[in-house]
């Protein structure tokens, strides 16, 4: 009998990170997205704070749930930068004000 049950494999993104920082020029390579990374993290925040799905987002911003998808996934990337425009209208379908701050270095 064959066995095509589900089964998911764990994933601990905290050891899968620890581990990719013991390749060579990884650290360096994350360091330079350290700020798409940033961003990523507080969409996604935000929006697991509102209790929104992709789909639900997608409704209000009268896109599809996979343009969500590669929004969400854009910002973390480093290769796309979506418009403030765009980001603006994904803040308020979450509820929230898009805020931008520039600091000296």
């Amino acid at each position: 009998m064959n066995d095509d049950r589900y089964n998911p494999v764990p994933l601990d993104l905290e050891a899968e990170l620890q581990e990719a920082f013991k390749r060579s020029g990884f650290k360096a390579a994350y360091d330079a997205l350290e700020d798409e990374y940033a961003a990523l993290s507080v969409f996604l925040m935000a929006r697991k704070a509102v209790g929104l799905t992709q789909q639900q987002i997608a409704q209000r911003m009268g896109t599809t749930a996979s343009a969500i998808s590669r929004l969400e996934s854009s910002l973390g990337n480093g290769r796309t930068s979506p418009s403030l425009a765009t980001l603006r209208r994904y803040a308020d379908a979450i509820g929230c004000k898009l805020e931008l701050k520039l600091s000296l270095r």
